[in-house]
């Protein structure tokens, strides 16, 4: 291993669209994978939306390699994507939107803890990290998505483009 080569640490990303989400999902994954080196890709989902009465959502989770730190992947890949795609950052969280990418899970620490409490995310997610455990129950991520999605209104769905679920081992971080 070169020693000066930077620490690779798996980031998983929540992608969700409403607005031409089978156009703006695979734009965002093409767009991820000509500036990071993505590992796993989940199938698409469509979810109804929270909080307001918009269209329905697509969503999907992607695994990716960084040297980043959050912020710094935040600021210097994932919002230059969603502003290349559209995107308006407005002060209603539930808005209709052309593509949102969340950081959810960085390293093995969970960011966003909506993982825990929103179908959208658990499900995708539980297709590429299906291991992880919810930190006070020591449920794994995918029993805990098996059931929020017989609970949820969620379907796959494949849209034109969209690569099968691809699930490789998750790369080691020595």
């Amino acid at each position: 291993m070169n020693a000066s080569a930077p620490l690779e640490i798996p980031a998983y990303l929540l992608l969700g669209s409403n607005i031409r989400p089978e156009v703006h999902l695979s734009q965002a994954l093409d767009l991820l994978r000509q500036r990071a080196q993505v590992f796993a890709v989940s199938r698409v989902w469509e979810t109804p939306p929270v909080g307001t009465d918009g269209p329905l959502f697509y969503n999907a989770a992607v695994g990716i390699l960084t040297s980043l730190p959050p912020d710094a992947l935040k600021r210097r890949l994932l919002r230059p994507i969603e502003a290349q795609l559209g995107r308006v950052r407005t002060g209603d969280k539930f808005a209709p939107r052309p593509i949102d990418i969340d950081l959810v899970v960085y390293a093995s620490e969970v960011l966003d803890p909506e993982v825990w409490q929103y179908a959208h995310i658990a499900i995708p997610l539980s297709e590429i990290l299906p291991d992880l455990r919810h930190p006070q129950t020591g449920e794994p991520l995918a029993r805990y998505a098996a059931r929020r999605a017989q609970e949820a209104d969620c379907r796959p769905v494949a849209p034109p483009g969209w690569p099968t679920l691809s699930r490789p081992p998750r790369p080691s971080r020595a």
